[in-house]
């Protein structure tokens, strides 16, 4: 109902300009305040109280909740812009990816462990959308997005569970069957602890991109999958050769999925789905598919079918592929 969602917008909108203008704080310390104040109404802002009840009067569903929240966000990015690495995932690909999940998860229940779960956003699309029962945990270094994906959470009631922590650093975790996770680009400044990874480089700090691959991979649970959003250079970038090296020894190409430039902000942005597993005796024919417009929706129902095809005829073997890998 997007009429409730324009109101909650507009409610929640003018409880954290209120909340700024007394506290004297930025955007997103304002609307983790406004969250804890509609759970325990501790605030003398009567005019916060008073949206609060308006917005509980709309009987919001979880997923009302989100794109309310969605759309607040997008209006922080206009004067308080987040790095580019705490930009929340499109919704396009969080659908694309929840996708991936129901497809490949067995059974009616999984585990599925994000890294760099942000704002959230990718949590609750995919807790809200998808057709399993999941037992979600958000693994996020930033103090500021693990206060505002939890704050969020509560107040949505979500299933989603959030834990502060350097992924990078071993984590105390147990196996999950998916693994998530829009990378963050960049690299990683700790050079004694990239030292320790098979993808470390010897020359300059590491991709900490690269490094997020190898350790989720520890996190997986045999016959599990590794669900990233890399960037488009990730197979020719300088650190490759270290990246396609470990690849080959430990892991196993299931899928890449092309998206389209035009949904991230700048080309030298855009990313591609990956999907991996831990390396097995048997190698499968990974799924390539370019998806050119995530808007159409003839394109969008021939992807399925086409991956729902091929996961269905996926113990073909081939054992070309690898050497073609290696080579390119």
């Amino acid at each position: 109902n997007f009429e409730k969602i324009e109101q909650a917008y507009t409610l929640i909108l003018e409880n954290v300009q209120n909340i700024q203008n007394a506290l004297a704080t930025n955007f997103y310390d304002a609307l983790i305040e406004q969250n804890g104040i509609y759970l325990d109404g501790d605030t003398d802002l009567q005019e916060v109280l008073t949206n609060d009840e308006k917005i509980r009067a709309l009987h919001l569903t979880k997923e009302e909740w989100r794109r309310a929240y969605q759309f607040i966000l997008m209006k922080a990015a206009k004067t308080e812009p987040m790095q580019v690495n705490h930009q929340f995932t499109p919704d396009t690909i969080g659908f694309l990816i929840t996708f991936l999940l129901d497809q490949l998860a067995h059974g009616e229940e999984a585990d599925v462990l994000e890294i760099g779960s942000g704002t959230g956003n990718l949590a609750e699309t995919i807790l809200n959308h998808t057709q399993k029962k999941i037992d979600y945990l958000g693994l996020e270094l930033d103090d500021l997005l693990i206060d505002l994906s939890a704050s969020i959470a509560e107040v949505m009631n979500s299933k989603a569970h959030f834990a502060q922590g350097d992924a990078v650093r071993p984590q105390v975790l147990k196996e999950s069957e998916i693994i998530i996770s829009d990378l963050p680009v960049g690299y990683y400044p700790d050079d004694s602890i990239a030292s320790r990874y098979e993808v470390a480089s010897p020359d300059e700090h590491t991709y900490a991109h690269h490094l997020l691959m190898e350790q989720s991979l520890k996190y997986l649970k045999p016959g599990g999958y590794a669900i990233f959003l890399a960037p488009n250079d990730l197979l020719t970038s300088a650190q490759a050769p270290l990246l396609k090296k470990w690849l080959l020894a430990k892991a196993q190409f299931i899928a890449m999925i092309t998206l389209p430039e035009s949904i991230f902000s700048s080309s030298k942005h855009a990313k591609t789905l990956f999907v991996l597993r831990k390396q097995e005796a048997n190698n499968i024919q990974p799924f390539i598919y370019p998806l050119r417009d995530l808007q159409d929706h003839d394109e969008m129902f021939k992807f399925r079918q086409s991956f729902q095809n091929w996961y269905k005829d996926s113990e073909i073997q081939t054992k070309f592929w690898y050497n073609d890998f290696e080579n390119a």
